[in-house]
């Protein structure tokens, strides 16, 4: 890490503040924050939940998703008045959704329930499958369901509903699941709409250059397990990347008219987009409080030094789904190394970060209490902790009240892309949803986490220095570039494993 003097953090929450928390001083390998202040960002509006949430209507993707696999794909809810909802998932073998493979017809019901008391601010619902069908794009991916479903004694049974290759018809819908017929062959499949089991709707006010306020809502369902094969006994406790409304949506959206037009026979291809080489120098932030399984709200920020290829980093977490309410704040530091493309998930990169450095805030009474009752050897030494005050937890290897353990490794998958309105975004590997750490190469991410937001870039200007100017597509923050974020891995990942 260079030792010379490090600007300021921000964080953006909830609201749209770019609130710069501290300052960093690197002397030698010790890190000093400091407080400092707070900007307004321009084009953040209040975010506000929607409780009960009202599901009527038409929900989509905004582009190509990423689950964990990796799968490529694009939704399509339609949800009625009388509780039933009609539901297109396509899927692709590339991550831009150009190159359909086969696309789902889901049919059912579903019943909004109560309040969850696991996920603040998310509601419980049951929900009932009456129909599931199948539509293959071409004989290649029919043979690769033919073949997943043969590596099981249930699937096999199942197999044989598909047609052989050779007697494959364009467009005929195969059923994987009847009512009617008693038949079941999704679980054979790994397939589950557990997602419905957990719901959150929000709306926001997306502001426009020369136009008055557009209404943006957004429909958030539960999270998808990262290992395949706990998808259908787990219940969400997180989300997956919000669908919008297919009325009120973000502004442009190449894809939103695409995708509300199609169904299991037309799916829909997306418009073509550039890759973007991964260039990780600048600050980046959450763009809104961020949910995670096992009920951690959070937001984060990075900054990268191309040239030393350092990083530092800080994660606020928080008690509510708003982020408002701290509990407390990591703070690491360290390097990354790699930088090739990946094999596994096309348009990714593959790069391993090292946490070399750890410093800890308890923001509230609960966590200052509990750091308290450690052992002095196993979370910052000797000393008493108080509310507010941050403390060096690198001597002791970490905080094992927390599960930070230091020094540690991650093996990660990152990638950029542009959104339509020129803003770059960075997208970081998805934590493991049970809770772990990708500290070997065969645990590393094959799906993403919600998008960081570029904040100002930092370039280099010459060896050993840092100049500061913003980069095309960057939020304005404070002046000042921000200490450089970590790629903390916190989460219950970064808590149970670091």
């Amino acid at each position: 890490m260079p030792a010379a003097m490090l600007p300021h953090i921000c964080v953006l929450v909830l609201w749209g503040a770019c609130t710069t928390e501290a300052a960093a001083v690197a002397e030698g390998s010790h890190l000093r924050w400091e407080p400092h202040c707070q900007q307004p960002l321009p084009n953040q509006a209040p975010i506000t939940a929607v409780l009960p949430p009202r599901l009527d209507g038409l929900w989509i993707s905004t582009g190509c998703e990423v689950r964990p696999g990796p799968e490529f794909l694009a939704r399509s809810y339609t949800f009625y008045p009388n509780r039933f909802f009609r539901a297109y998932q396509f899927y692709y073998r590339d991550p831009f959704c150009r190159e359909p493979a086969h696309s789902l017809l889901i049919k059912g019901k579903v019943r909004l329930r109560r309040a969850s008391w696991i996920t603040q601010g998310a509601t419980e619902a049951d929900y009932q499958l009456h129909k599931v069908g199948i539509v293959f794009h071409d004989r290649h991916a029919l043979l690769n369901i033919a073949r997943h479903l043969n590596q099981t004694q249930a699937g096999r049974a199942c197999a044989w509903q598909l047609p052989p290759a050779r007697a494959w018809l364009p467009g005929a819908l195969y059923e994987l699941l009847s009512a009617r017929a008693e038949q079941d062959c999704t679980a054979a499949l790994g397939f589950t709409m557990h997602e419905l089991s957990l719901v959150r709707m929000q709306r926001h006010l997306q502001r426009q250059p020369r136009a008055g306020p557009h209404l943006v809502e957004e429909l958030y369902l539960g999270d998808i397990h990262t290992d395949p094969t706990e998808r259908h006994h787990y219940r969400p406790t997180g989300y997956q990347q919000p669908l919008q409304s297919a009325l009120h949506h973000t502004r442009p959206c190449l894809a939103c008219s695409l995708v509300a037009r199609s169904d299991e026979h037309h799916p829909p291809v997306l418009p073509p987009q550039a890759a973007l080489p991964l260039r990780l120098g600048g600050r980046w932030v959450s763009p809104a409080c961020e949910v995670r399984p096992a009920v951690l709200f959070l937001t984060r920020l990075f900054t990268f030094h191309g040239h030393s290829r350092s990083w530092e980093g800080h994660y606020r977490h928080f008690s509510d789904p708003a982020c408002q309410q701290p509990t407390f704040t990591v703070s690491a530091a360290g390097h990354y190394t790699g930088g090739r493309p990946s094999t596994k998930v096309r348009g990714g990169t593959e790069l391993v970060f090292q946490v070399t450095q750890a410093r800890v805030t308890p923001m509230d009474h609960v966590i200052t209490a509990m750091l308290n009752l450690s052992e002095p050897s196993s979370c910052g030494g000797p000393g008493a902790w108080s509310l507010g005050t941050e403390r060096d937890v690198t001597a002791t290897n970490g905080c094992l009240p927390l599960g930070i353990r230091l020094p540690h490794m991650e093996y990660e998958l990152f990638k950029m892309e542009q959104d339509p309105l020129g803003q770059s975004l960075l997208f970081i590997g998805q934590r493991p949803t049970d809770g772990s750490s990708p500290d070997t190469p065969e645990k590393r991410p094959t799906s993403y986490q919600a998008p960081l937001v570029l904040c100002d870039g930092l370039v280099q200007d010459s060896p050993g220095s840092l100049g500061h100017r913003p980069l095309s597509g960057g939020v304005p923050c404070p002046q000042k570039a921000p200490l450089p974020f970590l790629l903390l891995i916190l989460g219950l990942a970064f808590l149970k494993q670091l």
